[in-house]
């Protein structure tokens, strides 16, 4: 008797979830920890969904971020400029600050989006804390609908 053949693994490079976040230099990572899990809570995923935390390249190494992204399990993924941009024109949200800082209307956005590739689409537009904006982005197939 045959089985059906497994279901693929996601690609490691591309997860079902990725979480794009913005953060303020004194934003703590219980902060922007717990946005994340808002995030999640409010796009109806599973935290086991999320598969990185994405962010401008030069915060990626920051202690809040990589702290954040331990507590749920991920990894941080540092997003260029170039491709910030590219991404950004597929974001919804628009913030004048940011605009003028990165060159994207949302950099939580933005990241998400860069993340999950080209055919990356937006679950959950930003939100925000007083001191974090979160994005989610699906990387296609196994994302919810």
């Amino acid at each position: 008797m045959s089985s059906a053949p497994a279901p693929s693994a996601p690609d490691a490079a591309r997860p079902p979830i990725v979480a794009g976040v913005g953060f303020r230099h004194a934003t703590g990572p219980e902060e922007i920890a717990a946005l994340v899990r808002d995030a999640l809570g409010r796009a109806g995923c599973a935290a086991g969904q999320l598969g990185a935390l994405a962010t401008a390249e030069d915060r990626a190494g920051e202690a809040a971020v990589r702290a954040a992204a331990a507590a749920l399990g991920v990894a941080v993924v540092g997003i260029g400029v170039e491709d910030l941009r590219e991404a950004g024109r597929r974001g919804v949200t628009r913030s004048g600050r940011i605009e003028a800082l990165r060159g994207v209307g949302s950099l939580a956005e933005a990241a998400a989006l860069a993340a999950a590739g080209p055919e990356g689409r937006l679950v959950l537009a930003r939100i925000a804390s007083p001191g974090a904006t979160c994005a989610l982005a699906s990387a296609g197939e196994g994302g919810p609908a």
